[in-house]
């Protein structure tokens, strides 16, 4: 591998791509135990020494949006609203200069109590994971009867002004694949934007099989039973859904076909987990630590210079139909969406 290059303000990779939308992972804890995720045991979660201070994610944060060009934070977990600190967060960094778009991927569990607190804090708007409207298959997907807290965390976050209020829908062979029409409805009844995503290999257990996984042109062939779906016109750039108008439109739905259909050369995404390690792609096996670096005194520019340096080894994609595919040793509760 080359050096990486000299360039100030970037984070470029060897085949040109610049991220500069940042997930940061406030926690690896989650207070759901989603089937395809996490054993209903959950798992050995990082002590508090390990993760980082809301000090340290503001100060990393802060370095990406002001020496490398990042322009959107997207705060992930696990679950990031059971972070004591998220508002304080939130503030913290809707306050750069230049100020990013702030995000934030919940289950939604406690977003009606906090999202007016979010919002005031300058936060711009939410993803919410909902795999099924039916209460049964909830509870038994998730190993919590929390369907009522979810749908009531969505219409908080759309009444505090967190628009547009994404849904992020995984469809399961044999468990909710007969869900895309039903979810697509409920979106379009609520002014919602659903997003309906494949499912990945970054399971615990690791238990994914392609031949099990709902397909997009499955998920597709699904909703063309109810709808009518033409291509979007809107130029998709580095956004992981290819958007379909509704019926002719303005509303659109959205697939995320990271395994079959993968967008890994126009990604945009460099990530950081709540234990300070830098992911150049989901499905990386490799980290860089900032975490050991920040706490060793390192100033903002040798922050930035490693983080430099992480980004310039990103792989040309994720490899997964590929025989040598290793699924990443952490899942995803470990590493942020």
């Amino acid at each position: 591998m080359s050096a990486a290059p000299g360039t100030d303000g970037v984070l470029v990779d060897r085949y040109g791509r610049v991220a500069r939308d940042l997930r940061v992972s406030l926690t690896d804890k989650c207070n759901l135990r989603c089937t395809y995720c996490m054993p209903a045991e959950g798992l050995p979660w990082l002590a508090g020494p390990e993760l980082l201070t809301d000090e340290e994610i503001v100060r990393l944060v802060r370095v990406a949006v002001e020496l490398l060009g990042v322009t959107e934070v997207r705060f992930t977990g696990g679950e990031p609203l059971i972070r004591a600190g998220l508002v304080d967060i939130v503030t913290e960094v809707a306050a750069l200069a230049p100020r990013p778009r702030v995000s934030l991927t919940t289950n939604g569990i406690g977003l009606d109590r906090l999202a007016p607190a979010l919002r005031a804090a300058g936060l711009d708007r939410v993803n919410v994971s909902l795999d099924t409207l039916d209460p049964d298959r909830f509870t038994k997907l998730t190993r919590r009867p929390r369907l009522d807290a979810v749908l009531a965390g969505l219409a908080g976050a759309a009444a505090a002004g967190l628009s547009p209020v994404k849904i992020n829908s995984v469809l399961m062979r044999g468990v909710n694949e007969d869900e895309a029409p039903a979810l697509l409805r409920f979106a379009l009844d609520h002014d919602y934007q659903l997003r309906i995503i494949e499912q990945m290999p970054l399971d615990a257990q690791h238990g994914w099989a392609r031949d099990t996984m709902v397909t997009a042109e499955e998920i597709l062939a699904s909703l063309r039973t109810v709808f009518a779906l033409s291509p979007d016109p809107a130029e998709r750039g580095a956004a992981p859904a290819e958007t379909w108008l509704v019926d002719g439109g303005p509303a659109r739905v959205g697939v995320i076909a990271s395994v079959t259909r993968p967008f890994c050369g126009d990604c945009d995404r460099t990530r950081l987990t709540a234990d300070g390690q830098v992911r150049a792609c989901l499905f990386a096996t490799e980290e860089s630590d900032l975490r050991a670096a920040l706490r060793g005194g390192a100033d903002d520019d040798e922050l930035a210079r490693r983080w430099r340096t992480a980004m310039w080894g990103k792989r040309a994609g994720h490899g997964i139909d590929d025989p040598t595919f290793l699924q990443p040793t952490r899942p995803m509760s470990a590493i942020g969406g």
